[in-house]
């Protein structure tokens, strides 16, 4: 891959000067986790049975930790050509009246072993298109889910849910408020017109700014918008056009994600004219100036692809050193068991993490049978909830603190983690992050490589850049995706 020589302007709290560096880009663009947990996905077992649950909830019931609950809706109308989610394809909106049954079931069969006083601080409906379901299908997921937990009405609730703009109506945005959501997720990816036609996802800026209107004035208390780039005919004048429209809108949060194109993983993905991918160079500048547009907006820099208003609770939490990231990405709820529903659904409960089948057939029949349809997952151990907690702490705060990791597991990290400290003296040397005798520190100019400074701590993924086994495991593995 080569690298551009990018010229940047003075600016943010955020400093991009390492995209002027196309030789320290190209050393650290490994393949590598997202880290919305740790150990990741692909270390999950199918030795993890209801019994290791069944243990993990009884625990949760006795430290009484509040409640996060999550909801897989799979299915999608029209297929987006870039989509690497699980998800089921159809115009059959009949086929969600059986998966809505279930989903109620398994909430029947969790709610039976929790201790459903513990509040639910936390819900999100994902997909797929959770907005698949008609208004009345959402209303009675939602108020089945009231039924069975203690789903309070406070300020403090964060209730979200993804919106695919082509599908939804002012009207539809009033219900979902009116039944309980306060967040609203919209998934943009691109205004241009011919990126629209080449991954076949359509909403216009007219209709986004419609919905935009109707969230604001049903009070929502967030709004968040996903953008894609390095979609096929995207160049860094149409993206630069699409971005100042996002901007214009103001949401509270953006997500920049950058598309990986993976087709002998993601069969949809081959759709995908490859020879219309901008180039490595155009993708840099892209991405070089829709950090420079969004800082300069007020956006902050949360880590990795996200950005929010400065007032924003995410911020506010990064700021304050409270914040947290899950299976749904950075959150300010981090101290929740995660309880999850549905297809391919994951759950996080004190030490373990179990994952339902990824096949609808599987996950129906296991409820058909009273069984939860678990297929695998993992109990953590000592070592796991270490550098679990290591690699929160660098990707949420951007600093690993040594005091307060001897404190919480009495070890001394020097020695612990000595050869991880050793392999990122490079790092120090590429002014990228700063040792002292108390704290690793990431520099601003290393803020863009943090998943890369903790895949160092990561004792599943060998991450030494001459460790060609590991882009052999990383590159086929769909949890994984390169840096930039």
């Amino acid at each position: 891959m080569t690298w551009p020589t990018a010229q940047l302007h003075p600016l943010t709290p955020f400093n991009v000067d390492i995209l002027a560096k196309p030789a320290t880009l190209k050393k650290y663009d490994l393949a590598g986790p997202r880290y919305t947990s740790y150990p990741t996905a692909p270390q999950f077992t199918y030795n993890f049975t209801q019994q290791h649950w069944l243990a993990a909830v009884s625990s949760g019931n006795k430290a009484q930790k509040p409640l996060s609950l999550y909801f897989h809706i799979p299915f999608c109308d029209t297929v987006c050509y870039y989509c690497g989610c699980n998800k089921i394809i159809t115009a059959n909106k009949a086929k969600s009246t059986p998966y809505l049954t279930a989903i109620i079931k398994e909430m029947d069969l969790v709610a039976a072993q929790v201790d459903t006083t513990r509040p639910v601080q936390q819900l999100h409906f994902g997909g797929g298109t959770p907005t698949f379901l008609s208004d009345e299908q959402l209303t009675t997921l939602m108020n089945a889910v009231k039924a069975r937990f203690n789903v309070a009405d406070s300020a403090f609730r964060d209730f979200s849910i993804e919106v695919h703009p082509a599908g939804v109506t002012p009207q539809r945005i009033k219900h979902l408020h009116t039944i309980g959501f306060n967040r609203v997720s919209m998934g943009i990816q691109d205004f241009s017109p011919d990126v629209q036609k080449a991954v076949n996802r359509f909403n216009s800026p007219q209709q986004v700014g419609e919905l935009v209107t109707a969230v604001r004035e049903n009070n929502f208390a967030s709004l968040s918008m996903d953008l894609i780039y390095g979609l096929p005919k995207q160049t860094a004048e149409s993206f630069a056009e699409t971005l100042q429209k996002i901007i214009a809108l103001s949401p509270d949060r953006i997500a920049l994600f950058n598309y990986a194109h993976l087709p002998h993983l993601f069969k949809t993905q081959k759709q995908i004219n490859a020879r219309e991918l901008p180039e490595p160079q155009e993708k840099l500048i892209i991405l070089q100036q829709s950090i420079q547009s969004l800082c300069n907006a007020g956006y902050q820099f949360i880590g990795m692809d996200h950005f929010a208003k400065v007032d924003d609770s995410l911020a506010v939490a990064q700021r304050e050193g409270e914040l947290h990231r899950n299976f749904q990405g950075y959150s300010t709820h981090g101290d929740c068991d995660l309880l999850a529903f549905g297809v391919s659904s994951i759950s996080s409960i004190g030490n373990t993490y179990s994952q339902n089948s990824k096949n609808l057939t599987e996950y129906y029949a296991a409820i058909n049978t009273n069984q939860l349809p678990i297929i695998k997952g993992l109990t953590l151990t000592g070592d796991d909830l270490l550098r679990r907690e290591v690699i929160s702490q660098i990707i949420c705060n951007f600093e690993l603190d040594y005091k307060k990791i001897n404190r919480q597991f009495g070890v001394d990290v020097a020695q612990y983690f000595a050869d991880a400290l050793t392999e990122l003296k490079v790092f120090e040397e590429d002014g990228l992050i700063e040792f002292t005798q108390e704290k690793l520190h990431v520099k601003p100019c290393g803020r863009l490589l943090v998943r890369r400074i903790c895949m160092a701590f990561d004792s599943y993924v060998s991450s030494n850049v001459n460790s060609h086994v590991s882009q052999q495991q990383t590159a086929n593995t769909p949890q994984y995706s390169r840096i930039l």
